[in-house]
């Protein structure tokens, strides 16, 4: 039993997105997360034309959301707004209780530039950091390829140089393997900055999913319990499936994953 000034151990929730059902409405994308057991959903805009964001701001407006997610017991993760930007729709987040919003950086840079680029880039993002501190939520840049925020040394960049506590980052593994990094060292590297956690593996069509591809996810959820990872654990792929496959494939995933965090808690002691 830890000591009363220690803090409660870390534990693992487990989010999904709501682009994994791309062809359903969201109430029944948000119904089917809610089915397969996740503690939460991260809805996204129109990236492939998927149209659960758009779809809320427009007819379900932030209280139909919530009445939505209640129906559920499902709570709101984030919002993926890769297409249309956070500050279309940072008043929805935050009437809709708060939450984390993700998108992009910018375009890659040679390293010796990669302090400057950062600072600028960072600079730019004050407009949108100024809207999550009004409306309660938080923003979480996403790591790509061929991006300013793509390795390791970009994520140290980052950290170093972002002085806001409503700003953080987006860490997809998918990208860091594709460029041969450390998952773990990243993950480190983002410490407290780290808001939203894909679990999301490099491979083609459902092998990106954890228990699908060959990644073990243990030293990931060791990593994310060092730091005391605050978000959900995302199970993610790219890619899609008719909705009962997708459903069985990430019942598959959720399944690993309790089973991975079973056996890493017996490590930390």
């Amino acid at each position: 039993m830890a000591a009363a000034d220690e803090p409660a151990p870390w534990t693992m929730r487990l989010a999904t997105s709501s682009i994994h059902y791309l062809h359903l409405p969201v109430e029944q994308a948000c119904e089917r997360i809610a089915k397969l057991g996740f503690e939460a959903v991260d809805i996204w805009s129109a990236h492939v034309g998927c149209p659960h964001l758009d779809d809320v701001a427009e007819r379900l407006k932030a209280d139909g959301l919530r009445k939505v997610l209640d129906g559920q017991k499902l709570k709101l993760f984030s919002f993926s707004v890769y297409a249309g930007g956070y500050a279309r729709y940072a008043q929805l987040l935050g009437e809709s209780g708060g939450g984390v919003a993700v998108q992009g950086s910018a375009g890659p840079c040679p390293p010796a530039e990669l302090t400057t680029r950062m600072k600028a880039f960072l600079e730019g993002l004050k407009p949108l950091v100024e809207l999550a501190e009004k409306y309660n939520s938080y923003l979480a840049i996403e790591n790509h390829g061929q991006a300013l925020l793509d390795s390791v040394d970009s994520f140290k960049a980052f950290v170093d140089l972002n002085q806001s506590p409503r700003l953080g980052i987006a860490l997809a593994p998918y990208h860091v393997q594709a460029i041969k990094g450390s998952v773990e060292d990243a993950i480190a590297a983002c410490g407290g900055q780290l808001f939203f956690f894909y679990a999301w593996q490099h491979g083609g069509g459902v092998d990106q999913l954890p228990g699908h591809g060959p990644t073990d996810f243990r030293p990931w959820l060791a990593a994310l319990a060092k730091i005391r990872y605050r978000g959900y654990v995302n199970p993610f792929m790219h890619g899609d499936l008719e909705p009962d496959a997708m459903s069985a494939a990430l019942a598959k995933s959720r399944d690993y994953l309790q089973q991975c965090w079973a056996e890493v808690q017996k490590t930390l002691g």
